[in-house]
């Protein structure tokens, strides 16, 4: 038998494919049990929503990374963080895009002043299904009227509506531990629903209506708040105390759907009054804008996807398997495809609020007002924390809010 002789070429592309191919250990699933968490445990026995409680203690099966020998972050003093307030629960609502916001607020008014607030988080919620109700009677019935909305929906409201302390307004009624909008939101929607059924188009009305059934259920806003004894209307505190100028805030998103450095629509279903004013930019510059941001003491609101299989609520960690897409094939076109075929969805807003590096690579710290994020002991530093690793927010994580500085550098990029 002859031995044939390889080509050194040929060798060298082999070699390179099993290095390319071994370069990241491959991960491991399995199925688990969903056992139940905080949600179940507190926020549902905390409302008496004895129904929905019997509805999600069925058994469930999850298909979970196994993080079993994984040098995955243990805790946020590990993190590098900025003053933010402790993580407080949305309860049973919709509303995750106001507190992380709100949150992120409250760090930028740290980061301007050095006033440690707390901002009310329904008190952009009660504007904006207000608004939501006068583009229903606008659009006669065919806009979104849900409970979910996108960070900048609060900037828009601030605009109007301005803003107050979480003393002078908490939606929450006298005895109640937690939020809920369940039957508020049944009712608003049963509400709109008569309305355009019989064609009752009368803008005062609805909106006069939906102020009732929220202010049954949450309570009615005051028309000034009182700040070391001085009387504010909420667009004085906003401007005078908090010292927030929302137009100073941008939304950064990465997409090929949309042209690369021009302003456009973001479409989901909770951009629900069709903003087109989010800066599409290239993954490699929306990454590096992250990682810069963070380390320049800028924090983020951001939101995306939430429901993956290497997202572990019980382990506070999200990442992203092998069995995905290994970490050197993610891309704009992975992140896109995803997107298009809606295994990608808008589904959680968070804020990100500190940095590590590990092996080379970013965790980013998120503060949470989910549930999930409190399946740990409550007495544990993490929880209301998630440890992100940069490889999930540059496939899954789909736009952040900044301040309009971190831009600068490429502002002049944007066709006018």
């Amino acid at each position: 038998m002859k031995i044939k002789y390889i080509l050194p070429s040929v060798i060298t592309f082999y070699a390179l494919n099993v290095n390319a191919q071994n370069s990241q250990q491959r991960d491991k699933a399995t199925f688990r049990d969903l056992k139940p968490g905080y949600y179940e445990n507190s926020i549902l026995r905390g409302i008496e929503d004895s129904q929905e409680i019997k509805k999600v203690e069925k058994k469930r099966r999850a298909y979970k990374i196994d993080i079993t020998g994984k040098d995955i972050p243990k805790s946020v003093d590990e993190f590098k963080t900025y003053w933010k307030n402790e993580p407080i629960s949305q309860g049973s609502t919709g509303t995750c895009w106001s507190f992380s916001t709100t949150s992120f607020f409250e760090t930028e008014v740290y980061r301007l002043t050095k006033q440690q607030v707390k901002i009310s988080e329904m008190y952009s919620a009660y504007w904006e299904y207000v608004e939501k109700a006068k583009q229903f009677v606008n659009e006669r019935g065919n806009s979104v009227f849900g409970e979910g909305s996108e960070g900048n929906g609060v900037t828009r409201i601030m605009k109007t509506y301005g803003a107050m302390p979480e003393e002078s307004y908490t939606g929450l009624l006298a005895g109640q531990a937690f939020h809920t909008h369940k039957d508020m939101f049944k009712e608003m929607e049963a509400y709109l629903m008569k309305v355009k059924e019989n064609n009752e188009w009368n803008d005062e009305v609805v909106v006069s209506t939906i102020k009732s059934i929220m202010n049954h259920h949450m309570g009615m806003p005051p028309t000034k708040v009182t700040v070391a004894g001085k009387d504010y209307s909420p667009q004085e505190y906003l401007k005078n105390v908090l010292k927030l100028n929302p137009d100073d805030y941008i939304d950064v998103m990465s997409l090929i759907e949309k042209p690369y450095w021009e302003k456009a629509e973001y479409e989901v279903e909770d951009n629900w009054w069709h903003s087109a004013d989010y800066y599409n930019v290239p993954l490699d510059v929306y990454t590096a804008l992250i990682k810069q941001s963070i380390r320049n003491g800028y924090t983020m609101a951001i939101g995306g996807d939430t429901s993956e299989s290497g997202f572990d609520s019980w382990n506070n960690v999200a990442m992203v398997p092998t069995y995905d897409i290994p970490s050197e094939f993610i891309d704009e076109y992975a992140r896109q495809f995803r997107f298009t075929n809606k295994t990608t969805t808008d589904d959680h807003g968070m804020h990100l609020i500190g940095y590590m590096e590990k092996n080379g690579k970013d965790w980013y710290l998120i503060k949470d007002s989910g549930a999930g994020s409190r399946n740990c002991a409550k007495d544990s530093k993490n929880f209301g924390y998630y440890f992100f690793h940069e490889d999930y927010i540059k496939l899954k994580m789909m736009d952040f809010m900044v301040h309009k500085d971190m831009l600068k550098d490429y502002i002049s990029k944007f066709k006018k």
